[in-house]
């Protein structure tokens, strides 16, 4: 797919326009403070009392209740849990002024219909991969973070132009800026959300710490085996691919893996795969994000508190990783 890089991307759709930036947290943060050093106006809209307002003025931002940062910005990003898009939304139509671009970083809330624009609204979302706190420190080092953008509703006709610019205001430019929708973005991230890095990983860790402990391995030699030697992989693989990555170990190393892995992700795994990626297509997780908000978070709360008990995490800290 095309990288688009800061030579070929236009600044002028943002110049001398007001950005409001709804939300101060991983993302509000760094995506304010980007802007704000590439020469954007930028206000940060907040909940009246909102802790996040002392830390914003403190970082030499304007912030404003929500009400007062949107109205009359030229363009306003949401960048909020999802499961919060719906009510922030809500709250601030009616001082959205007509022909505003209203952007997000994520897809779910227009993939799954959590916010509903205007259609006098160009909608557009730029979707940084990677947290806030690298996006900013690359932003510092002169460097940039690959961004994935995409126009849901073009009202004026330069929806794409506008996300552009906003890419390389973030500096996202630097590295480049991909273009996708917000279904396919929503639905990838989803997807691997759940059944690859943050959901079938873990797991798979836990799962062979404790193998390891009900055979007799010291749960300290476990840890290191199981779960020390991931940040090893990820950096081999980000460093030179998968296939480079099993060419950089040992050949005993490479024939485990060879022999091993196919054991573990058989046919009946990629089904369940499948089957993921078709109830996140489906709206199925969508629904159950907004039940889970509406119970104060109970699944992710018991979630938690399970994690914090496992011996895996007991070995970490007697290892003192």
């Amino acid at each position: 797919m095309e990288r688009i890089l800061d030579p070929a991307i236009d600044p002028a759709p943002l110049a001398g326009k007001r950005v409001a930036i709804v939300g101060y947290g991983n993302q509000g943060r760094a995506q304010a403070l980007n802007l704000r050093d590439s020469g954007i106006d930028v206000v940060v809209g907040l909940r009246e009392g909102s802790p996040s307002f002392a830390r914003a003025v403190d970082d030499g931002l304007a912030a404003a209740s929500r009400r007062v940062a949107v109205d009359g910005a030229d363009a306003v990003f949401l960048l909020l849990p999802d499961e919060a898009m719906s009510a922030a939304y809500g709250a601030i139509e009616p001082y959205l002024r007509r022909g505003a671009t209203l952007g997000f970083a994520h897809g779910l809330a227009i993939r799954f219909g959590l916010v509903a624009p205007r259609a006098d609204l160009d909608v557009i979302m730029v979707a940084p991969k990677g947290p806030g706190t690298a996006l900013r420190s690359l932003y510092l080092d002169g460097k940039g973070m690959l961004a994935l953008f995409a126009v849901a509703q073009d009202a004026s006709g330069g929806a794409r132009d506008t996300a552009l610019a906003y890419g390389r205001a973030l500096g996202c430019g630097r590295a480049g800026m991909v273009e996708t929708s917000f279904a396919e973005e929503c639905e990838a991230d989803l997807f691997n959300e759940q059944a690859v890095v943050w959901g079938a990983v873990p797991d798979l860790l836990i799962a062979g710490f404790d193998t390891l402990v009900e055979g007799g391995v010291a749960p300290e030699i476990a840890y290191m085996e199981c779960v020390g030697e991931l940040k090893l992989l990820a950096e081999l693989v980000e460093a030179r691919g998968i296939a480079g990555m099993r060419e950089a170990i040992s050949n005993t190393a490479e024939l485990g893996a060879v022999l091993g892995g196919p054991k573990i992700v058989d046919e009946s795994v990629r089904q369940r795969m499948r089957d993921i990626l078709a109830e996140v297509r489906s709206g199925r997780f969508a629904a159950e994000l907004e039940a889970e908000k509406a119970d104060d978070y109970p699944l992710l709360r018991r979630a938690r508190a399970r994690a914090r008990s496992l011996g895996v995490e007991a070995a970490r800290v007697s290892i003192g990783d």
